[in-house]
């Protein structure tokens, strides 16, 4: 097969080396790519003779290049600030190439409806990296219950910590205009998860939302979901804090736990395979999850009331807002 030709919109990140090791495990060529920050010394550990821009308009003038001469792109790949994605997919599909966008492929989910009419008017596809729903773990468990009974209802826990330091706040990151905030940043693809496997959304309500934490009871065709979601290292387990470790996921389905603590180091390149070889999640498999998450941002939140997740009743207090 002919290797095709990548450029990487954001290079500085943490999820990027992985876009570039799937680009490599391929067969395929990075050619370029741009982030405002320098910081990108691992790029030589892939694709020592990329071109590398900190300006997009240089950036941008390259791609026209690389068109003009015969070699044009065939991928853009997107690992940039969430704020910026809709632009940088609209660029991509500007300059005649498929995109590949990290998740959340959007903020709002009208932006899903006006990058379908540019997608149909360019004859490109936008795809977004939904790596979730690749993991063994998860299969089985959409399996068993497309398989299990019509009209059983499960009980599901979802409880994701990860915690982060101070820079956190002073980053894109901790401003929710620019991330969506933390249920949309470091929860979305739990809630496509979630979507994929237990049918259409009946209610959303939300028992918790502040700048570190999120929680909240999510009603499915087939399940009961309580949630939790975390970057604050004080709400990790106690038993968690002793072993060292500052990231916790747990997720029970009718009590039993789901093994869940490997196999994430190949999803990306799982994800580019199944792109490359006819497949991938196209934009509109993402617009379910993207309402979740928009109505979660804007739900009221009711306090503790109903069935929500225990580990809401952590003291607020001692963990005030950090800027």
């Amino acid at each position: 097969m002919e290797k095709k030709n990548f450029a990487l919109i954001g290079a500085a990140g943490y999820i990027a080396p992985r876009h570039m090791r799937a680009i490599k495990d391929t067969n395929n060529n990075l050619v370029a790519a741009v982030d405002k920050n320098d910081s990108v010394g691992i790029i030589d550990s892939y694709f020592p003779d990329a071109a590398f821009f900190t300006e997009f308009e240089r950036f941008d003038r390259h791609v026209e290049k690389l068109k003009r001469t015969g070699k044009p792109l065939d991928y853009i790949s997107i690992c940039s600030p969430n704020y910026l994605h809709d632009a940088h997919i609209r660029f991509g599909l500007r300059n005649n190439t498929d995109v590949i966008c990290e998740k959340p492929i959007v903020l709002n989910p009208w932006n899903i409806d006006a990058l379908q009419e540019i997608e149909k008017e360019s004859g490109k596809n936008i795809y977004n990296i939904l790596q979730l729903r690749l993991h063994d773990s998860i299969k089985n468990v959409k399996k068993m219950v497309d398989e299990g009974p019509k009209d059983k209802i499960y009980d599901f826990d979802l409880t994701y910590q990860t915690s982060r330091g101070s820079w956190y706040y002073t980053s894109w990151k901790g401003n929710s205009e620019k991330s969506g905030g933390i249920a949309t940043n470091i929860g979305v693809h739990f809630f496509d998860m979630l979507g994929w496997i237990f049918g259409e959304l009946k209610s959303n309500i939300v028992h918790l939302h502040t700048h570190d934490r999120a929680a909240g009871y999510l009603e499915f065709e087939k399940a009961r979901v309580r949630w939790f979601l975390s970057i604050n290292y004080d709400t990790l387990p106690e038993e968690v804090k002793a072993r060292g470790l500052r990231t916790y996921r747990s997720m029970t389905i009718d009590g039993e736990e789901i093994e869940f603590s490997g196999g994430f180091t190949e999803l990306h390149t799982d994800s580019y395979k199944d792109i490359l070889a006819g497949g991938g999640f196209r934009i509109e498999e993402s617009r379910k999850a993207i309402q979740t998450v928009f109505d979660i941002r804007h739900a009221e939140v009711i306090g503790l009331k109903g069935d929500y997740h225990p580990f809401c009743k952590l003291d607020l207090v001692k963990h005030p807002f950090k800027r």
